[in-house]
């Protein structure tokens, strides 16, 4: 009787690391590599076609479209929090206006009321 062999494990893009560095950097490795690899999506024409030119420069094959991004992904969170700041104008650079100044009354003199009586 033939006997069958257990199927080997998929390791993923770890494969050729085996046993070695530990778990915890392979799977610090396996999340930054599969977020390399995946699609991206074209911030100018909108398709799923963007691959990384070098680090950190992402070029997208259907439009030509070449930008800077992160190292590993194409758009970070600095990234965005910086554009957003781009797109406002700064505090600095704001028209500062004239603080309006509230009509000073004159003192009320306060009058009791023994001084009423007299």
């Amino acid at each position: 009787m033939v006997k069958k062999l257990p199927r080997t494990k998929k390791v993923g893009p770890t494969r050729g690391l085996g046993t070695r560095y530990g778990s915890t950097v392979r799977k610090r490795y396996v999340k930054v590599v599969t977020e390399l690899k995946k699609p991206h999506r074209c911030p100018q024409c909108g398709f799923v076609r963007v691959k990384r030119e070098s680090v950190g420069v992402w070029k997208c094959n259907k439009c030509a479209f070449t930008f800077a991004g992160g190292a590993y992904t194409p758009i970070t969170k600095l990234g965005v929090v910086a554009k957003r700041a781009a797109k406002g104008t700064r505090v600095e650079e704001a028209p500062k206006a004239a603080p309006i100044e509230a009509p000073v009354e004159s003192p009320v003199e306060i009058s009791t009321e023994e001084e009423e009586t007299e």
